[in-house]
């Protein structure tokens, strides 16, 4: 088994490699190649062209913790670029934007359940699916457009923070609902939790600095390599196994490192790890969608599709605005934040557990193509972005914007 485990791996490291040459060649962003080849080689349909089959990677657990590893650094990367001094002076500002996204885009979810006849708590699960953007596709993106340097990074974070400690409560209250019956002692000891290690690593991210200096201080860049992925990783772990977003911990831990001199030797040093994860992410999500679901969710997912996509560009431009951005920045934001990814197909294996023909059937195949669907759009119009605010911001410019800086 062990040495057909480590074929189906080397394929889809090869699959991987091809799908970004070829992205690359034709100047589109890697992430839908790397999504599609695993739609293409992965173990749905289809399955055989010409009698050859297709079938070459099945979804295998190690791929599944390589590509949670994608996660956990595309977040650590992006707690580089802030501090939590940053962070906590931001608070109000992150709040304000958090609550407008919140509204505007659980909101849609709502509406949708109501639209489409689900009772209450399939449209509550259908509510999480929608709000939730991608923090590690939004990453990504940020990080091949060159925007994580920008203004535009600022309301992005923001967005992204207050959605991964607000879905993080969302699950905790929703699980106990679905699950426990009500019992909301449980949920509040879930979100009690979550503070609390948010808490935790916050303290050492603001006081912690030296002690970062000295633990992570060595000659060697294999034992600093060593060292960096070994205890960011196990953060997440313990995270994640708190009943904490391992996201957001490894965000924290990010920031813990933002203030040392050891930054840039870790963009230097432990970005080609970083890649390798996150590009297994992408096509692991490949590999869980079944194209030969989404007939039967046809109207709901384009609905949902078009809805979302306006409902972030909208929400996304008034956060830019709320931090004072231009209107060709702002949309920006808004376009950032389309792509949806980890935490919707969270949300659709939790109401898989659930009985009911939404639950079993309809949710899981609406999640898994609305992630294929929002994920691809999501990362081309952001590529295209310079394109399409030259052609539709004039139509807000009316705004009180501050001029461009």
């Amino acid at each position: 088994m062990a040495d057909l485990l480590l074929v189906e791996i080397g394929i889809a490291l090869t699959a991987i490699a091809v799908a970004g040459t070829l992205a690359n060649r034709i100047n589109l962003s890697v992430i839908p190649a790397y999504i599609l080849v695993g739609i293409l080689i992965g173990p749905h349909e289809p399955t055989s062209i010409g009698g050859i089959s297709l079938q070459l990677v099945e979804s295998r657990e190690v791929i599944d913790v390589l590509a949670e590893l994608g996660i956990v650094f595309l977040l650590f990367f992006l707690g580089l670029e802030f501090s939590v001094s940053q962070l906590l002076k931001a608070r109000k500002r992150i709040g304000k934007i958090g609550f407008v996204d919140f509204t505007v885009n659980f909101g849609l979810g709502l509406a949708l359940g109501v639209l489409f006849g689900w009772s209450l708590l399939e449209t509550m699960f259908l509510a999480g699916i929608i709000y939730i953007s991608s923090s590690a596709i939004i990453t990504k993106s940020l990080i091949e457009t060159g925007w994580i340097a920008n203004p535009e990074s600022g309301p992005i974070l923001g967005t992204l923070v207050f959605e991964d400690i607000l879905i993080a409560i969302y699950l905790a209250i929703l699980s106990a609902v679905a699950f426990g019956g009500g019992d909301l002692a449980n949920a509040a000891i879930s979100i009690g939790t979550t503070f609390l290690f948010l808490g935790v690593l916050t303290a050492i991210a603001w006081y912690g600095t030296g002690l970062v200096e000295q633990t992570f201080e060595t000659d060697s860049d294999e034992q600093f390599l060593l060292r960096v992925l070994g205890v960011t990783t196990l953060i997440a772990g313990v995270a994640l196994a708190s009943g904490v977003s391992e996201a957001v911990a490894a965000f924290f831990v990010g920031t813990a490192f933002s203030q040392t001199n050891h930054l840039e030797r870790v963009e230097q040093v432990v970005a080609p790890a970083r890649d390798l994860f996150a590009a297994v992410f992408f096509f692991a999500i490949g590999l869980t969608t079944d194209i030969t679901l989404l007939s039967n969710v046809a109207g709901l997912l384009l609905v949902a599709t078009v809805l979302s996509v306006v409902g972030k560009v909208i929400s996304g431009t008034i956060s830019g605005r709320t931090y004072g951005l231009t209107p060709k920045r702002s949309f920006r934001v808004g376009l950032s934040m389309i792509p949806r990814g980890e935490f919707s197909l969270v949300i659709a294996t939790l109401a898989g557990g659930l009985s009911s023909v939404a639950f079993e059937s309809i949710i899981p195949a609406f999640t898994v193509g609305y992630v294929l669907f929002m994920s691809i759009i999501g990362t081309v119009l952001i590529q295209y972005a310079d394109r399409l605010t030259e052609t539709l911001v004039p139509f807000v410019s009316y705004l009180p914007f501050p001029n461009e800086p």
